[in-house]
């Protein structure tokens, strides 16, 4: 028996498909992309503080929700130098948090290698919003995106560029002079790995379908 179509065979039985909205496209369909969170385990992630509980798994995302820690991708043993990096990211009200790249893990306190890329849409205290890296490059007062939504987070680094993009437009673009940042001395690009924030008890912060696809060094 021939095999109709799927979209012939829906419509034979009254049935109407629904677009594939890029949330929910399978990652494994990237080319060059590797997954390193897929929503069923922390498998590859290593906590900073065990004695704080800051990150569980719900409903296939994982949620950072303080107080502050952070969640060390140790997965891949080879430094991550130039790659592409996408996750889904959604934010609660008045929220903060953030991706670091370039980092290292380390048992306590904030990550004191590599760059941040701030997760803030609402958080009043802090004006840097969504897309900054961090005190080097800030998307300052207004958040390209809003809360209570699935937006994905890429961000793109090769050589001294970095570049954020929020569903595919860009937002930001860093370009790390050669005498550093001038900031604070680890925050500069040059390889490491991902790690991801729990900022306070108030925020909540969700990341889903976290994958990466390295770039020729």
């Amino acid at each position: 028996m021939k095999k109709l179509p799927l979209t012939l065979l829906a419509a034979a039985c009254g049935l109407i498909l629904a677009p594939l909205h890029a949330e929910d496209k399978p990652a494994a369909t990237e080319d060059g992309f590797t997954v390193i969170f897929d929503g069923k385990s922390l498998d590859g992630w290593k906590v900073a503080e065990n004695e704080k509980p800051a990150f569980k798994l719900e409903n296939g995302a994982l949620v950072a929700y303080g107080p502050r820690n952070h969640l060390f991708y140790v997965g891949d043993t080879k430094p991550f130098r130039n790659f592409i990096f996408r996750a889904q990211v959604q934010t609660k009200k008045n929220s903060n948090g953030g991706i670091f790249f370039h980092t290292a893990y380390q048992p306590e306190n904030w990550p004191a290698q590599g760059h941040e890329a701030q997760v803030n849409n609402t958080f009043e205290k802090d004006p840097r919003k969504s897309g900054s890296i961090y005190k080097c490059k800030d998307v300052m007062n207004v958040s390209p995106m809003k809360d209570d939504v699935w937006w994905e987070y890429e961000i793109k680094v090769e050589g001294s560029k970095v570049t954020v993009s929020f569903d595919g437009k860009v937002v930001n673009e860093y370009t790390e002079p050669a005498e550093g940042p001038g900031q604070e001395p680890g925050r500069k690009l040059g390889a490491g790995t991902f790690a991801l924030q729990a900022h306070d008890p108030e925020s909540t912060v969700m990341y889903k379908n976290i994958r990466v696809k390295r770039l020729p060094d």
